[in-house]
């Protein structure tokens, strides 16, 4: 073959790989893009009231090689300066393509065997909820699943999210995103 059709031959078969890394997708059954999440999966503290359970998630086309995957929900709009971590998973099996309901319980048990829970900013490890302070405009919580080219992740049982979320992207192949939005009304004078 030659020189000028190696690298043609290169080229298609990375361009291919491309287009199968865009065809990566997250998706919930219980969260619509871009729209407002129900209250259930609210935070119960912070003056917060909801049953803080974790909604299940799916994906599917994740790209040629991946090894495993990590699941983040990011708010940036936290008022923090750095946003807010509400839940970090590692080490999901490559054949495991969904959590389900919940499976941001503390403790781990109701995640796919393997995986675990990294603390977040609520300082456990575990699924935290939506809290944004009343009255604040709805914030933004970005879901996240990263198709990792390495079986497991060697992170410290008290790493934080930010740790986690270096050591996630410098293993990353690629990733699938959406995004949606939650807001607490002031509550009304007494």
């Amino acid at each position: 073959m030659s020189l000028n059709k190696t690298l043609i031959a290169s080229a298609l078969i990375g361009a291919a790989s491309l287009v199968h890394a865009a065809g990566f997708e997250l998706s919930s059954p219980e969260i619509k893009p871009n729209s407002l999440m129900d209250a259930k999966l609210e935070f119960n503290g912070f003056g917060c009231s909801g049953e803080n359970k974790s909604p299940a998630l799916q994906w599917r086309g994740a790209p040629a090689g991946t090894k495993s995957f990590a699941v983040t929900v990011y708010d940036p709009d936290a008022p923090t300066g750095s946003g807010w971590w509400h839940w970090s998973v590692i080490n999901v099996p490559a054949d495991v393509n969904a959590l389900a309901p919940d499976a941001g319980a503390v403790g781990g048990a109701n995640l796919p065997k393997g995986a675990s829970h990294v603390r977040i900013d609520y300082g456990v490890a575990g699924w935290g909820g939506l809290c944004p302070p009343q009255g604040d405009k709805p914030h933004r919580y970005i879901f996240t699943v990263h198709a990792l080219k390495t079986d497991k992740l060697e992170i410290p049982a008290d790493a934080t999210a930010a740790l986690a979320g270096y050591m996630i992207n410098a293993n990353a192949l690629g990733k699938a995103s959406f995004t949606a939005k939650y807001g607490r009304t002031k509550a009304a004078a007494k």
